[in-house]
């Protein structure tokens, strides 16, 4: 699993609260990112497949609409471009039969739950794009920025390695620019 998939994964864990269930190995060399169930409201358990695209690359960092081909996907110098476009999610993270069938073992069947691509940025026609295909389109620094926050109060002790992290990560920082968030 990348480090940024860990961070997702963290962060739907111990700042949301959901219950998480990261790389999902599919038939057919196909891989789910993150499964997330949210239960915090009794009303109405909410079901998350995540998936994401993360870089900060400056030809790379943001999601586009541009068309996705299978073929550009196995030629090396495109496979990046490929794997940064919203159909490359519909087709090969969301769509594909074998991701669908491993979904359906976990009881996310088709309309019970949520379609999220995690990334650095995306252009305005890939949002619009997302949001024509019922895809959440949530951002990476914004994670980061929630995490930071968090981590920032002083109330919260994460053990978990990543958030961790992170969260000394902050402290040092706010403690070079001469700040005191208190004890981590």
């Amino acid at each position: 699993m990348e480090t940024t998939e860990k961070i997702v994964e963290a962060y739907c864990r111990y700042v949301k609260n959901w219950f998480t269930l990261p790389n999902i190995k599919c038939e057919g060399q196909f891989e789910i990112d993150l499964l997330a169930i949210d239960i915090t409201s009794p009303e109405e358990i909410r079901r998350f497949h995540i998936e994401s695209s993360i870089s900060i690359s400056t030809g790379f960092s943001k999601l586009t609409a541009k068309p996705f081909s299978l073929e550009r996907l196995r030629q090396r110098g495109h496979q990046a471009e490929q794997r940064h476009t919203i159909d490359f999610f519909i087709e090969r993270k969301f769509n594909a039969p074998k991701i669908l069938s491993s979904l359906g073992t976990y009881g996310f069947k088709p309309g019970n739950y949520s379609k999220v691509i995690v990334s650095w940025d995306w252009t305005p026609d890939a949002d619009k794009q997302a949001a024509a295909e019922g895809i959440l389109l949530w951002s990476c620094r914004d994670i980061l920025k929630e995490i930071a926050e968090i981590s920032s109060s002083g109330r919260t002790y994460f053990t978990d390695d990543t958030l961790r992290t992170l969260q000394l990560f902050q402290k040092a920082t706010h403690n070079r620019l001469g700040k005191d968030d208190g004890d981590v």
